[in-house]
């Protein structure tokens, strides 16, 4: 039977070295716990804005663990702004109808790539719609919201002899108006701007956007799919004049164009208050005349698009059969590409 004192003997000889050992085991395993955690934090880093899925090596029972992070995604890309380019103010009128939210969601994605573009929105409608506020608020787009009902005994019934107001009419005057009233005509030293009618249901290229920019008066090009043909387009001559249009669709009009073929420079509009879409007495596809001959003349055109023989802009929906050989002299021109 050891003795009490052999017994503490033995506890003070073991005691320190128990201690030693869980010091240098600690220190030991601290290291590698430490990079464990480090591997850990980076993967979460790199992982931001997505979803990873981990695979380590396989457990002790042979079976995969995923570790799924989870992060909030929020996407926010407001376009490049700049003091010395002319600022496009984009005049958009919409009306309610099943695929208005997809049709301005496409444009407004356009939108986003053309740097200093002020989308002006107008509503045809009696206030202005929580679907499209926040829409508009979501785009992350300098916008101007608007609205004004046309009066039902003014909508057309789709008959082009139909002496009422073209779909649109009355919200693009508002669109005018507006710039007007923001914009006074005697600051020579407000930012340049240009003025463009985008319908909702078009698609347009980016390089359309950088074409118009340098509009002096009123700049023109070919529009595709509208006018019972694959493209209308102002005629230009070897100096770069327009002289006429290719069209078959009442080609007499003063200037037979789409509302989509052209730009009008913001102090034009300024300088000539009195320029406005006509409401009454004026039938369809004489809207963009009825604006147009308040502000220049044919010879005032400035044809843009490689002198009007690149497409950048496309009817998305025709209301007529668009015509594959026009079967006229002129109009088949495989230089330009639709």
């Amino acid at each position: 039977m050891p003795k009490r004192r052999d017994i503490l003997a033995i506890v003070l000889i073991v005691l320190p070295w128990t201690l030693l050992i869980t010091v240098w085991h600690q220190s030991a395993i601290n290291p590698l716990l430490a990079a464990r955690k480090d591997d850990r934090h980076e993967s979460r880093r790199d992982s931001q804005n997505t979803f990873t899925l981990k695979k380590p090596c396989s457990s002790e029972n042979n079976k995969d663990i995923v570790e799924v992070v989870h992060t909030e995604y929020v996407y926010s890309r407001p376009p490049p702004w700049s003091d010395v380019i002319p600022t496009l103010h984009v005049i958009t009128p919409t009306y309610s109808r099943p695929v208005q939210k997809a049709e301005l969601t496409r444009l407004a994605n356009t939108f986003l790539h053309v740097p200093n573009l002020h989308w002006i929105l107008v509503e045809d409608s009696q206030r202005r719609t929580p679907l499209l506020t926040r829409l508009l608020r979501e785009t992350s787009l300098n916008y101007t919201h608007l609205n004004v009902e046309t009066p039902r005994n003014y909508k057309l019934r789709g008959d082009t002899r139909d002496p009422r107001i073209p779909r649109g009419t009355m919200q693009r005057n508002l669109a005018l108006r507006w710039l007007r009233e923001t914009f006074s005509s005697n600051n020579r030293h407000s930012q340049p701007g240009i003025v463009y009618f985008a319908d909702d249901d078009n698609t347009y290229s980016l390089e359309l956007f950088e074409e118009m920019r340098s509009t002096r008066k009123v700049s023109v090009w070919p529009v595709a799919f509208v006018g019972g043909l694959r493209y209308e387009s102002p005629q230009v001559n070897t100096l770069g004049k327009v002289y006429g249009w290719k069209t078959v669709f009442d080609p007499h009009r003063p200037f037979a164009i789409d509302m989509a073929g052209f730009a009008v420079n913001l102090r034009l509009i300024l300088f000539k208050p009195q320029a406005y879409f006509k409401l009454r007495g004026v039938k369809g596809g004489y809207q963009e005349s009825s604006l147009l001959r308040e502000l220049v003349t044919l010879n005032d055109l400035e044809p843009k698009a490689a002198n009007c023989t690149k497409v950048l802009v496309w009817h998305t929906r025709t209301e007529k059969p668009v015509l594959v050989n026009e079967g006229k002299k002129g109009f088949t021109d495989s230089n330009v590409e639709i």
